[in-house]
């Protein structure tokens, strides 16, 4: 079966996870104090020690604060100098960090908590876990990824920095200047990485490098600077004399601290490359299979190992094909075993091109169809979205959403779109980004909205929010749950378009077989170790066969592991716990209340998903 690539297929939606800056979770180092479990409940002290932990975290680091809360001080945090945190590579330190708080919670009585502190605990103790490995695979990891790494993210991230007040502007200004230290520990970490011979590939450092030059390269236009007026215009304390003052000030810090250090992580970048061992997947590096497995059940939150993930993939991409040539009329039912079902894609993959000439058909008369009918405003789209879900998913609170584009010059460095995420107090002024050079028409711009807002990141981020959980489970990141609910939230979008069924689920099923394709493709480089050459031969299976694409492809996978598993795998960890709760409830099913009991969970690792699911369910 040969099936349609985008053109910037490749590339990926995300959320910007906004506090986290540093490289590992900072975990105080305190035991609840016993005094206080003889004046309160058991559940109470447990909220009391979370809230402790959750204001220790937060106050880590400048962006923590600002972008986790409003209001710091009604948590009771006052801030302290501006920092944007450290690299650290002090596995021991991190490691009796995770013990101390694993010791802490021992001396609860997990069973007089409720079912939320349950939650709450068993998601802490699984992150835990996943700390100590990670303390393992410290210089494993990669702080300059190529989809989400620092150099990209942090300009985005300040742009948005909230500015309501003078202490605002003051504090950031502060930040700014620290920003030589910050990167000064960065460089520290990637050299220390080089010299255990687990620096980038040499194709990731240019693309990094190219990435700190488009940045740098904005110059008078840099977005740092047009947006930072934008905000401080709004101020209302301020006197024009002060707004123009703090305007200087602010492209004065850019020029001084930001760029420079930029520059110089560009050169150290440069000075290290050539360091790295190796080109390849992760595979070729000491204990780089077992490190691929780690990031990829972290990453996902799966206990799969990563050959049950890989059948995962091609059981679904053999559905997703059986149910293409039924639309098409190419074959009959989907086969019951998985070999008969793998064979049968594979020879649909060798004779079937004209398939793909008729998917971009579809796709090209679709996408008019879409534009037609005003699928080309972000905001009616999401309104348009907001409204088509309001059958099957539970209302959301009411909120503002401001929609923004990438700024040119950055175009070909971050995501086709992007969602930041809100304080938590203060949730109702929601942002989405948009970038145009990846919008190649009207219905991709309507699934990446789906993607990125209803309902996708911005529905379950909102609705989770208002459930008021724990502040806690916000400082956790479970990329499975949050990018596999979005894309779920994307393959359902095409039912929402406007449509015909058959190009419907033609087109959101060529959608799924290509992100299955590029998960097969994660694993078989990283895991089993392919080369371009054998990469090129796989996808050209299935249709794509310019080499200079695939080489690209690779390239991204081998500067982001696992990357692709979180969306594709967790999508289809969302669609086993469906099956799951529609094999439960037989003629009552409902997928409001599937819906409404995933989202109340809220982002856990999956077995947490399953486990809570059923005592979150409304009457």
């Amino acid at each position: 079966m040969s099936v349609r690539f985008g053109k910037n297929s490749s590339v990926l939606h995300t959320s910007v996870k906004k506090i986290i800056l540093v490289l590992c979770l900072a975990i105080p180092l305190f035991l609840p104090g016993c005094q206080s479990r003889f004046a309160e409940s058991e559940n109470k002290a447990f909220r009391r020690f979370t809230n402790e932990v959750f204001c220790q975290e937060t106050a880590a680091n400048t962006i923590s604060i600002h972008y986790t809360l409003k209001n710091p001080e009604e948590f009771g945090i006052e801030e302290a100098h501006a920092t944007f945190g450290q690299f650290s590579t002090d596995t021991r330190q991190q490691m009796a960090a995770v013990e101390n708080l694993e010791t802490a919670m021992e001396k609860f009585s997990y069973h007089k908590l409720d079912v939320q502190n349950r939650l709450t605990y068993d998601v802490m103790k699984a992150y835990l876990e996943r700390a100590k490995e990670n303390a393992r695979y410290l210089l494993y990891e990669e702080p300059l990824g190529l989809v989400s790494g620092i150099q990209t993210q942090l300009p985005v991230v300040l742009s948005e920095y909230p500015l309501e007040d003078r202490s605002d502007v003051d504090t950031y200004l502060a930040l700014l200047k620290t920003t030589p230290e910050y990167f000064d520990s960065l460089i520290g970490f990637e050299r220390e990485k080089a010299e255990a011979g687990l620096f980038m590939s040499d194709e990731a450092a240019k693309q990094v490098m190219m990435q700190c030059n488009a940045f740098m390269g904005m110059g008078e236009n840099n977005y740092l600077i047009s947006t930072f007026v934008e905000r401080v215009k709004t101020i209302r304390e301020l006197s024009e004399k002060e707004k123009s003052d703090y305007i200087e000030k602010n492209a004065l810090m850019l020029n001084s601290y930001v760029l420079p250090s930029y520059n110089k992580l560009m050169a150290a970048v440069e000075e290290l490359r050539g360091t790295g061992k190796n080109e390849a997947g992760l595979c070729y590096y000491p204990d780089g299979k077992e490190y691929y497995e780690h990031i990829v059940q972290s990453q996902v939150g799966s206990k799969r190992t990563v050959r049950e993930m890989q059948e995962m993939a091609k059981q679904q991409m053999a559905e997703d094909v059986a149910a293409m040539e039924q639309v098409i009329g190419l074959a009959g039912k989907p086969q019951n075993d998985s070999e008969e079902q793998e064979a049968e894609a594979g020879e649909a993959a060798q004779n079937g091109a004209e398939t793909g000439s008729l998917i971009e058909e579809v796709l090209e008369t679709a996408s008019i169809q879409a534009a037609s009918a005003g699928a080309v405003n972000p905001v009616s789209i999401l309104k348009t979205l907001e409204d088509g879900i309001a059958g099957n998913f539970p209302k959301p609170p009411e909120i503002n959403v401001n929609v923004k584009y990438v700024p040119k010059a950055l175009q070909a460095h971050l995501s086709p779109a992007f969602y930041m995420i809100p304080a938590i107090d203060d949730y109702e002024d929601n942002v989405i980004y948009v970038n145009e050079a990846h919008m190649g028409n009207a219905l991709t711009l309507f699934t990446t909205l789906a993607h990125e807002g209803y309902p996708g990141h911005l529905y379950q981020t909102i609705y989770y929010a208002d459930t008021k959980p724990d502040p806690i489970r916000n400082i956790f990141n479970f990329g499975g749950y949050v990018e596999g609910w979005a894309t779920y939230a994307e393959m359902a979008s095409y039912s929402l378009a406007p449509l015909k069924k058959e190009q419907a689920v033609l087109l959101q099923r060529n959608s799924s077989m290509v992100l299955g394709l590029y998960t097969l493709a994660d694993i078989g480089i990283h895991y089993d170790g392919w080369s371009k050459e054998e990469t090129e031969a796989f996808f050209a299976d299935y249709g794509l066969r310019d080499t200079a694409v695939v080489d690209r492809i690779y390239d991204l996978i081998i500067g982001s592991p696992g990357n692709y598993l979180k969306y594709y795998i967790g999508y289809l960890e969302f669609l086993e716990l469906k099956k799951e709760w529609i094999q439960e409830k037989g003629e009552e099913f409902s997928q409001k209340k599937f819906h409404e009991a995933v989202l109340t969970v809220g982002p856990a690792p999956f077995e947490l998903v399953e486990k809570y699911m059923w005592e979150m369910e409304k009457p």
